[in-house]
């Protein structure tokens, strides 16, 4: 199926929910409504004409200092069909959170694990929402461009980290 017999299939059944579409160098982005995520994402893994049953990836985008908005960006494969989709869903920055896909795909679990601890986006619905990189006793999100690139963790977590190397 081409990427624009895509776009269509997923516009029509989800007009409200898709708010842009784009195709660069042969690759399709959708742009969804964050509320519609869930059930936008459900589609795309049960429709027989779509079948997207891979989630290979899962990330956030910090634009907030231009556009005061998250992202977090789906890349969806096919295996059976052989076509790519990657979904975008803009997250405002002062209420970063979405609804969890681990319901859809259920590596999303720990994509959206990691993507709560860089980024600080919550994913509702999540079975077992908790840092998955970093130290409990780690303060901030260091993937987020406010993030101080000399870093702001205490003392201690900086001297054991030290001590493990010595």
């Amino acid at each position: 199926m081409k990427n624009e017999d895509l776009a269509a299939l997923i516009k029509t059944r989800f007009p409200e929910a898709i708010v842009g579409a784009n195709i660069f160098r042969n690759e399709l982005t959708l742009t969804v409504q964050k509320d519609t995520l869930a059930e936008v994402a459900r589609f795309l893994k049960e429709n027989e004409d779509l079948d997207f049953d891979f989630l290979s990836d899962l990330c956030g985008v910090d634009r907030a200092e231009t556009d005061d908005v998250f992202e977090v960006v789906y890349h969806l494969y096919s295996l059976s069909k052989n076509h790519r989709l990657r979904l975008k869903a803009p997250v405002p920055s002062d209420a970063p959170s979405l609804p969890t896909v681990t319901g859809v795909w259920k590596t999303a679990n720990w994509h959206e694990r990691e993507t709560y601890d860089m980024f600080g986006i919550t994913f509702h619905g999540h079975p077992d929402l908790r840092k998955i990189l970093t130290p409990d006793d780690f303060e901030g999100h260091p993937l987020r461009k406010d993030y101080p690139l000399d870093g702001r963790q205490p003392a201690t977590l900086r001297d054991s980290y030290r001590k493990g190397g010595e």
